[in-house]
């Protein structure tokens, strides 16, 4: 039980379940600056946008199978293998002579990605208290703030310096670190009997009805036809689970108010966060003249203000056992930020942009860990790993959605200017929505006194 490891035991279980997140989160940052050179030495850019794609959607696809997968035969065990198939992937990727090879290897990376982050997840919910998980998770979002900013930066040295190939076989050392460090120090969450066979034909079906969803948002070309199959998927899979005695997405757990007010939150926060992450840089490039670097160092106030706003949540959350109202200021935070960037776009300034970023930081701080936080609290532990999946699945469709319709709106206008101006006007009621959503939280004060 948690209650009976030691403060220190504890820190040192979860700095190797964050190690084995950091090379899933850092490859799909590092891989940006990447991108260019890739094309001219394997292929055109056109086809090297399928190196992207493939990872996102095979991650999203294959997320809640790995969720469950961990609640029946133990986190410990399954998150090792899905980190060491992300190894294995990283170095095919490294050593791919053709953009065919490469995207395959991606594909697979992409799906050991998908079991990374939900089963790191759910584990660190097995470690620690619920009053203490806030501020544990507060330490992954911070960490992650890091990464996205300091992945382009080392993308860049590393192919200046070295070869793209190295984008791939940093995350080695990296995730052998992980592997023995989960290893000797993670302990094995008790395995419970299942009711039934794993629900492959479920998990099929999910996979594919999210592949054709992702890939209609992502794709041009029949996007009608993809939207249609990804309907009559989803009709499968909703027939298939209600028979299905170990289902891999339990309906009963969808029919939780926590969990879809979490997950439509989720959705919703992640396709506003796209306009940030992808119209920020592009915007200060284009009318500010601020180089690629520049450009990246001038995301960081974002970086400073999640930081901040998620080590204050945590304690808070650790003190009182309350959380709801962090989530709802927030995203409140989040959506002036945004209307704020959308004004300002027609006057372009490094400083404004930087302020109106360090306000979205604060926000989007508040938001994640802690509805991460409240799933944990209301789902039995031993669907634990089914729950963080199901909200990393409406995390992965969000950005899909975001990408398509941010993206499909700047497309739309005939200077970067009108465009980013768009994006933002557009995902400022975005982010206004998922608080609307999030006001129908149901807080529980969580259990468990301060640590130590």
């Amino acid at each position: 039980m948690t209650a009976d490891r030691s403060p220190t035991s504890t820190g040192t279980a979860f700095a190797a379940v964050v190690l084995a997140m950091l090379p899933a989160v850092l490859d799909q940052t590092v891989l940006a600056t990447a991108l260019p050179t890739i094309a001219r030495e394997l292929g055109q850019l056109a086809d090297v946008s399928w190196v992207v794609t493939a990872y996102v959607v095979a991650a999203a696809a294959t997320t809640p199978l790995w969720g469950r997968l961990g609640d029946r035969e133990g986190r410990k065990r399954v998150l090792e293998i899905a980190l060491a198939l992300f190894l294995a992937a990283s170095a095919a990727c490294g050593l791919a002579q053709d953009i065919a090879v490469l995207v395959g290897a991606r594909l697979v990376q992409g799906i050991a990605a998908g079991g990374l982050m939900s089963l790191a997840m759910a584990a660190v919910g097995d470690l620690v208290s619920p009053r203490e998980r806030a501020r544990y998770q507060g330490y992954i979002a911070a960490i992650f703030a890091v990464a996205t900013v300091a992945g382009p930066l080392i993308g860049g040295l590393l192919v200046q310096h070295a070869s793209w190939r190295w984008v791939f076989y940093v995350n080695l050392p990296l995730g052998l670190l992980a592997l023995a460090g989960l290893r000797l120090r993670l302990p094995a969450a008790e395995r419970r009997p299942s009711p039934g066979p794993l629900d492959a034909a479920g998990a099929a079906l999910l996979a594919a009805a999210a592949s054709s969803l992702m890939l209609a948002c992502l794709l041009h070309g029949g996007r009608v036809v993809l939207l249609a199959i990804a309907a009559a998927l989803t009709v499968a899979l909703i027939a298939r689970e209600r028979r299905a005695a170990d289902p891999v997405v339990p309906l009963e757990l969808l029919r939780s108010r926590t969990v879809a007010v979490a997950s439509g939150a989720f959705f919703l926060t992640t396709a506003a966060l796209f306009a940030v992450n992808v119209f920020v840089p592009l915007f200060l490039q284009t009318t500010t003249g601020a180089t690629p670097t520049e450009a990246g160092l001038l995301l960081v106030p974002m970086m400073l203000g999640i930081t901040a706003s998620t080590y204050v949540a945590g304690r808070a959350i650790r003190a009182t056992g309350r959380y709801k109202r962090y989530p709802v200021v927030g995203l409140g935070l989040m959506t002036g930020a945004l209307a704020a960037l959308a004004v300002t776009a027609g006057h372009p300034s490094q400083v404004a942009t930087g302020v109106a970023l360090a306000v979205f930081g604060l926000g989007f701080g508040m938001v994640g860990q802690v509805l991460t936080v409240a799933v944990q609290a209301d789902v039995d532990r031993s669907r634990l790993g089914t729950a963080m999946a199901t909200t990393n699945l409406f995390r992965g469709l969000g950005g899909a959605v975001g990408a398509a319709t941010l993206g499909a709106l700047f497309s739309a206008r005939a200077d970067v200017v009108a465009g980013v101006q768009a994006v933002f006007w557009a995902a400022a009621p975005i982010a206004a929505l998922a608080l609307i959503v999030t006001l129908l939280l149901r807080e529980t004060v969580l259990e468990g006194a301060p640590a130590h």
